[in-house]
């Protein structure tokens, strides 16, 4: 089936405008005259942007499905709900992805169960940097790089490894910035006075990857990758201070970038009282300065991707006391709205320029430059020839709160629930294809495997 999409103000490249878009056989045109038996779909009152490019997703799933936080199909279908059309997977599942054998399965695994275009990071370790610079560079999205350890520990912390990789990898490094050695003594040291106490709380977290495990992390990274020219891509930042390590030169001339969750726009510390480990995640979620100079920063340029760190576990494993509960948060299937919220909440938003200004804003984070600075090809654009993942989204007139059975995830729950949001992800379209309509899945599948550069 071919549309032809009329009446939106399409969101693309800087500006709003109106123009009638045809989909045709999988790709954008803007010539509709040659669109004979085309479906028309009357988009007025809604904002048709590029699909979401999540750069930054862990699925949970290394081949088998057996993971109870989450799989392919589980989490892919709750990304096509939230608007998000293509992912980038990270390797620390099972198997980790960090050889040719672990690679090929989760290919193989992803082609036979993903709703949305997919691709892979492989991961670094302190064994493995030899096949990661011989490796194909075509075949994956990034080399993720823990400089701190997380869920799947792939620590690296090998100095002769990291000067190796940094001054000889030939794609992206995506990098994973907490000081090992401060996070593990404050550990120690808090464990000491309050594991088994009352005041084991999720509040602990900030206080324990904090600041100083950040910025010392995320400075030496940035320090190396400036010595040896390396692009280094700095996922999830948490706190303020490591702004400062930051330049908002345009994002062609960057080889140092940097990507911000939705999550660390949303909540902060004041949160962890109400929701406690359902918002434990890695790097910490910080304080509401942080919070705010994170949206400044988003404005400024000095952050250049929104990727949301989506991490599903299991709820009964999050509501283990502080120190036994998994870090991470699903967060796909909203990561969109959550990021317009504060521009269509009518309690918030002073006026419609708003919108005018940060519509354009959110579309390059989520969409343009993760397709830039990641090399995905024909995509994350509404330009003709490319292809037809595209994303209708209206203002909701009878907002009402997220309920748990709205939820796609496996793990079936979301910090969000309860929460109201003011958008509606009205039709959501991969390759051309209408997959999800009115927040339903059609049962319709189009999802390739992205192509990228070298």
């Amino acid at each position: 089936m071919n549309y032809i999409i009329k009446n939106a103000k399409i969101v693309n490249e800087g500006s709003i405008t109106e123009s009638p878009l045809l989909l045709k056989e999988g790709r954008i045109s803007f010539d509709t005259s040659d669109c004979d038996g085309a479906e028309v779909i009357d988009a007025t009152g809604c904002y048709l942007i590029p699909g979401v490019i999540d750069t930054h997703v862990h699925f949970r799933d290394g081949g088998d499905g057996s993971n109870p936080a989450g799989d392919f199909y589980s989490e892919s279908r709750a990304a096509v709900a939230g608007g998000t059309t293509s992912v980038v997977d990270m390797p620390n599942t099972v198997p980790q992805t960090t050889n040719q054998e672990a690679l090929e399965q989760k290919e193989r695994m992803a082609a036979e169960k993903s709703m949305v275009n997919y691709g892979f990071m492989v991961g670094a370790t302190n064994e493995n940097i030899e096949w990661l610079l011989a490796l194909e560079p075509t075949r994956y999205a990034a080399i993720k790089l823990f400089l701190g350890s997380s869920t799947g520990n792939m620590l690296v912390n090998n100095d002769e490894k990291l000067e190796k990789l940094f001054k000889e990898a030939r794609k992206l490094i995506v990098a994973h910035c907490e000081e090992e050695a401060v996070v593990q003594a404050n550990i120690k040291n808090f464990k000491l006075e309050y594991q088994g106490t009352e005041k084991e709380t999720a509040a602990l977290h900030p206080q324990i990857r904090n600041t100083e495990a950040c910025y010392l992390s995320t400075y030496k990274a940035i320090e190396r990758a400036r010595r040896l020219g390396t692009r280094l891509h700095v996922a999830h930042l948490s706190t303020a201070t490591e702004l400062n390590l930051l330049s908002n030169i345009p994002l062609e001339k960057k080889n140092i970038t940097a990507e911000v969750t939705p999550n660390h726009l949303w909540f902060d510390d004041r949160d962890y009282e109400k929701l406690g480990n359902k918002i434990k995640c890695n790097p910490a979620i910080k304080s509401n300065d942080d919070r705010l100079a994170l949206w400044a920063a988003l404005y400024d340029g000095l952050i250049d991707t929104i990727g949301t760190d989506h991490a599903p576990h299991p709820l009964e494993a999050k509501q283990k006391p502080y120190f036994d509960a998994p870090s991470g948060i699903p967060s796909i299937q909203h990561s969109l709205q959550m990021m317009m919220e504060p521009f269509f909440n009518p309690e918030s938003r002073d006026d419609t320029e708003a919108i005018q200004t940060w519509m354009p804003l959110i579309v390059a984070k989520m969409s343009h430059n993760p397709a830039l600075l990641f090399g995905i090809e024909k995509r994350g654009f509404i330009r003709e020839g490319y292809w037809g993942d595209v994303v209708l989204v209206r203002e909701e007139p009878h907002p009402h709160p997220i309920a748990k059975e709205e939820l796609r995830y496996k793990c079936g729950w979301s910090p969000l629930e309860g929460e109201t949001l003011h958008t509606r992800i009205e039709k959501v379209f991969i390759n051309g294809k209408l997959v999800a309509e009115g927040g339903e899945l059609t049962g319709g599948n189009a999802a390739k495997a992205l192509q990228f550069e070298k």
